[in-house]
């Protein structure tokens, strides 16, 4: 039942997040085509059969049965409408001035680059607003990268990490946060990037190996590489202990805090978790603070069916707040966060490119299912205004990529008609479309099938 709200969950997400990112999109292209004189025959929310609309001039304005994005008929768009060549004749009977190819190449490609910026405008826009008028915040908020424990006999042990050290430069992004270093991890899976880390006022350069990707997943976790990140300030806060519970047992009780664990200061319960796995459940000693007085509590962790380690006890989740900020710093912060998406997603094209990325690290429709329903399924709201943003950005460097049927393949082939001073011939056009066509549906095929055995129930794991 759990597995069947989470699909629904998923799903339902997906449709509101993509119909919302395909309809700005298409928004783009209708507005500049309206601004250059373009008649537009239809601007639709859906796909397939017309529910309902209303016809506002050329243009008619509906929502159809399939509620997966939309999209803009322009006047001129199909082979058997074109018009155009070097120098219309405005003089034939049949010239129609507001078919799209009858219009100067500058401004078809002016609609072309429209959606895409419209895709920019709403991540800009979606970022401005949760900054200015929401932007949670931890009530004791980590901004810097430190590492809260490092596993014995881990990789990053090996390398020289240890627990306690500030990471000043990861793979070259100087005073990263975690959702940086994350990022950065993201972009090297199963390579070796330099890191420097400050150590009581020393800093020391070292090398990270990132691990390869786990079966199943879709990004790598640098706990696997044996570091647990501080995401939190203060002890671990029990909420409940289930009863008959190893946690029960050792005496822990709700409202109890756990400060340390075997003399370590751990504040994230994923730690813990970490901790107990890497010592194989031995016996720990919790220093527990239960009404202002600090108590020493011995537990005994016991191995579940997945081999993991529990203790048997729901921790509190972090306090949260909200901190709006002026809006001029919401427009700066959301600035940098699109530029720094930008360039992200263009770097992990680049590395996709020259075989740095594996092309099983990419995720398509199921991939970013799974996540929108993530997202609306936690109470706080920055993850569901990252995501939709992250996504909004990546559909817009997307579409303006140099390939034929994308917008960008528009773009490019209007530049090279520009620069021959003619047009290409539609046979030509036709087979390039012909050929992008089947490229695309190959491409999405293999991304749609990566994607469905990085489920769950085809991996034995539970989500």
């Amino acid at each position: 039942m759990q597995d069947l709200h989470t699909v629904v969950v998923a799903v339902f997400a997906f449709i509101v997040l993509i119909g919302i990112m395909v309809v700005v999109h298409e928004f783009g292209h209708f507005a500049v085509a309206k601004l250059c004189g373009v008649r537009v025959e239809a601007f639709s929310i859906g796909f397939g059969p017309r529910l309902f609309g209303i016809k506002r001039g050329d243009t008619d304005y509906k929502v159809c049965l399939l509620p997966l994005g939309g999209y803009v008929k322009m006047t001129g768009e199909t082979p058997d409408q074109i018009q155009a060549g070097d120098a219309p004749d405005t003089s034939r009977p049949d010239y129609d001035p507001g078919s799209f190819t009858n219009h100067p190449r500058w401004q078809r490609m002016l609609i072309g680059v429209a959606g895409p910026v419209a895709n920019f405008i709403l991540a800009f826009v979606l970022m401005v607003f949760y900054y200015g008028f929401i932007n949670e915040v931890p009530q004791h908020q980590v901004t810097t990268a430190n590492i809260e424990w490092v596993a014995p006999d881990s990789s990053a042990a090996h390398a020289g990490f240890q627990t306690g050290d500030l990471i000043t430069s990861f793979d070259g992004v100087k005073n990263p946060d975690w959702i940086q270093v994350d990022n950065q991890s993201q972009l090297n899976v199963n390579q070796t990037v330099p890191v420097t880390v400050d150590r009581n006022g020393t800093p020391i350069n070292l090398s990270l190996q990132i691990p390869s990707l786990p079966k199943g997943e879709y990004a790598v976790d640098l706990s696997d590489a044996g570091i647990e990140p501080q995401v939190m300030k203060g002890p671990i806060q029990v909420q409940e202990v289930q009863p008959g519970t190893p946690a029960e047992k050792a005496g822990l009780k709700a409202g109890d805090q756990i400060v340390s664990v075997d003399g370590n200061p751990f504040h994230y319960v994923g730690t813990l978790l970490a901790y107990m796995k890497a010592y194989a459940g031995k016996t720990m000693a919790l220093e527990v603070v239960r009404n202002g007085q600090h108590i020493t509590l011995n537990a005994t962790p016991e191995k579940q069916p997945d081999s993991n380690w529990r203790l048997g006890f729901a921790a509190v989740n972090p306090p949260m707040r909200r901190q709006p900020v002026p809006i001029r710093v919401a427009v700066a912060k959301s600035k940098s966060f699109c530029e720094y998406n930008s360039t992200l997603i263009v770097e992990v094209l680049g590395r996709l490119f020259t075989r740095k990325v594996a092309m099983s690290q990419l995720s398509g429709p199921v991939g970013i299912a799974r996540m929108a329903g993530q997202a609306a399924e936690t109470d706080i709201w920055f993850p569901k205004f990252y995501t939709a943003a992250a996504i909004s950005i990546n559909l817009g460097i997307l579409n303006l990529m140099p390939f034929p049927i994308l917008d960008g393949g528009l773009i490019l082939l209007l530049l090279i008609e520009s620069v021959l001073r003619h047009d290409i011939s539609m046979a030509v056009k036709e087979r390039i479309y012909q050929a992008a066509f089947v490229v695309l549906v190959v491409f999405f095929a293999f991304v749609i099938f990566n994607d469905v055995t990085k489920l769950p129930w085809f991996n034995h794991v539970h989500p």
